[in-house]
């Protein structure tokens, strides 16, 4: 929780909500996204006295990124992180990420 104000002012004028699961329901971390103009996409915790709302179709979507990442991640390459540049690293990911949408955009 101690880093996520200065990893979440890095992005915050490039969102316009923030998925998270239930590990980041906190007050603080509620309050920065919200000062940030952005809505926070977060499940309560079970045992929290006064659950906050989300929108449960946007957090559907998270699900989505995961499995992305999941299969990024399948790649040697990338999990482990083998490029020595952040620039061949990001350019490897791109690839594999096009490598991953083409069977979903190409009709064969």
């Amino acid at each position: 929780m101690q880093g996520f104000a200065p990893l979440f002012r890095m992005i915050t004028d490039r969102i316009e909500a923030f998925l998270a699961d239930r590990g980041y329901d906190a007050d603080a971390i509620r309050k920065e996204i919200e000062a940030a103009g952005a809505e926070a996409v977060i499940p309560a915790k079970v045992n929290r006295r006064n659950p906050a709302p989300h929108d449960r179709t946007k957090y559907k979507w998270r699900n989505l990124i995961e499995r992305l990442f999941n299969k990024l991640k399948n790649l040697r390459r990338v999990a482990t992180r083998y490029d020595k540049t952040k620039e061949s690293y990001l350019g490897f990911v791109a690839l594999a990420s096009v490598k991953l949408w083409i069977p979903f955009v190409h009709e064969a």
